[in-house]
């Protein structure tokens, strides 16, 4: 090995301790590693440059002060209030049509303000209905994670994994083009979450009122902003699945609310999430040193020899359950990065089509269903509801293993080798 490849594990090894620590921050860890990475002369500024400037990063500034657009205005609130009515009306079944509003909604807004939002109203309803707000505030995270995988936009990781593709020579992906597999994965995982979840789940409520928890009331409603706002994010939605740049669009959008005075720039930049944006900033320049440095080649000529022998059905198994274990530890941002590369190169060295591969990545990245520690989402129902740690894995667990089941079954048939 050279000084550039050493220098590139030494690096990636420090990342890779420093997130599993969990002591440092993941943005802070990322963007050391892009300093450490331009230090040692790996990568170029202009590397870190197109790192920084990814398409993935503008379309996902963009997407969050869309998102915070809506919240502001005050359309997140009505939704929720509705819903919070609606539980007095529909009693037992409130609860499962709240869960699966918020399974929806994420497949096109960020899943964290939705689930902060919709929690204290599940644990109304539970305990309106006398059961334990604990059966039913994993389902939220869980269903919120799947709706996410629906669509392009749904979360950061697919944004993330198609610009990584991207890179790699592979033709960007459409808004709805995973749909398909996301749609049947939640399918079966809805059915999960339905009959078998809540018998393992505890039924006991201790530690429920005890987590030191959100949230503040949802804003009232502005109508002429509202309506702004609502109308910008279809433009969107419509720009995208008719096949324009989601960075483009997307961007166009935020703007556009900001010209039109729908929020001021304190609420957006409120909204920027900039330590999700600088986690996958420096993330991308570790993975443009991967690439530059022959470690990503090596790895894939390494996989490949032993998975050749085993056809495209077991490599594709490899890859969704290698990324699935990775991102119940790590970031799922670090984990596409990764994996992405690998995935590609492991398809072009069995002689089949790239794309059932990145599909895989994208699945496996969202499904963190294991740990409370994994999703964003997991660590907010973790605190609010009182669990233990077990209870993610008793629930979680089942529930990874039936998603790379239906994952690896459907892919290939969605997107053929």
């Amino acid at each position: 090995m050279n000084f550039e490849q050493l220098a590139t594990l030494a690096v990636l090894a420090a990342v890779v301790v420093a997130l599993l620590s969990d002591r440092v921050r993941a943005d802070v860890a990322a963007m050391a590693a892009a300093a450490a990475l331009l230090g040692f002369g790996v990568v170029s500024v202009e590397d870190v440059g197109r790192g920084l400037a990814s398409p993935a990063l503008v379309a996902l500034a963009s997407l969050f002060i869309i998102a915070r657009a809506l919240d502001v205005t005050g359309v997140m609130g009505v939704i929720i209030r509705s819903a919070a009515r609606m539980t007095d009306r529909v009693g037992a079944a409130s609860a499962p049509v709240i869960i699966t509003l918020c399974g929806s909604l994420s497949a096109f807004l960020n899943n964290t303000p939705l689930v902060i939002l919709a929690a204290p109203i599940i644990q109304d309803s539970a305990r309106r209905l006398g059961i334990s707000p604990k059966r039913l505030l994993i389902p939220l995270s869980y269903a919120s994670i799947m709706g996410g995988a629906c669509t392009l936009i749904g979360t950061s990781t697919n944004l993330l994994v198609d610009d990584m593709a991207q890179r790699q020579n592979l033709a960007p992906f459409t808004l709805f083009e995973i749909t398909g597999v996301g749609l049947a994965i939640a399918a079966v995982g809805a059915v999960y979450l339905a009959f078998i979840a809540p018998r393992l789940l505890p039924a006991d409520d201790s530690g429920g009122q005890s987590a030191g928890i959100l949230p503040e009331a949802p804003p009232p409603l502005r109508l002429v902003p509202a309506l702004i706002s609502v109308t910008v994010f279809a433009f969107v939605l419509g720009a995208a699945a008719g096949g324009l740049s989601i960075a483009v669009v997307a961007f166009v959008g935020a703007m556009a609310l900001l010209a039109f005075q729908v929020m001021k720039p304190e609420e957006a930049y409120s909204g920027l999430r900039p330590q999700v944006l600088l986690m996958i900033g420096g993330m991308l320049v570790v993975g443009e040193a991967l690439g530059k440095t022959g470690l990503a080649f090596q790895a894939t000529n390494t996989v490949a020899a032993w998975t050749q022998p085993l056809g495209p059905i077991a490599a594709l198994a490899i890859i969704y359950v290698a990324t699935s274990i990775l991102t119940e530890i790590m970031s799922n941002a670090a984990v596409a990065v990764l994996i992405t590369p690998l995935a590609i190169g492991l398809a072009e060295n069995l002689g089949v089509d790239a794309r059932p591969f990145v599909v895989a990545v994208m699945m496996a990245a969202s499904a963190s269903f294991a740990t409370p520690v994994g999703y964003q989402t997991n660590a907010i129902v973790h605190q609010v509801g009182g669990y233990a740690y077990m209870d993610f894995v008793r629930v979680g667990l089942p529930l990874n293993i039936i998603s790379a089941i239906v994952a690896v079954w459907v892919i290939p048939r969605m997107f053929p080798f």
